[in-house]
């Protein structure tokens, strides 16, 4: 079994990856898109994954993506809470 990383390093990656993706993780929990615990939730996702050594690259080569890398575990969450809101979004405008 993988040991897992180091907490705050893999709280910086996810936060680079939400802004990499335009993910509004503070936003998701504000508007109930995104519990507190399942922000935790990826970030040990972030830490148990096999690709978090090349993440930080990775993040330093590609400052605005329209989404997270095929690698990247929380892929689908990063999809799906970015997707959520410009939902929102256009129901608002």
């Amino acid at each position: 079994m993988q040991r897992l990383g180091n907490l705050m390093r893999h709280f910086h990656l996810v936060a680079g990856m939400a802004q990499a993706t335009g993910t509004d993780l503070v936003g998701a929990v504000r508007n109930g898109d995104l519990s507190q615990e399942n922000w935790a939730g990826m970030e040990q996702t972030c830490r148990a994954c096999s690709w978090a050594l090349d993440c930080p690259a990775w993040l330093a080569a590609y400052e605005t993506v329209a989404c997270a890398p095929q690698t990247c575990l929380n892929k689908t969450r990063f999809t799906a809470l970015k997707s959520a809101a410009t939902k929102r979004y256009k129901r608002v405008a």
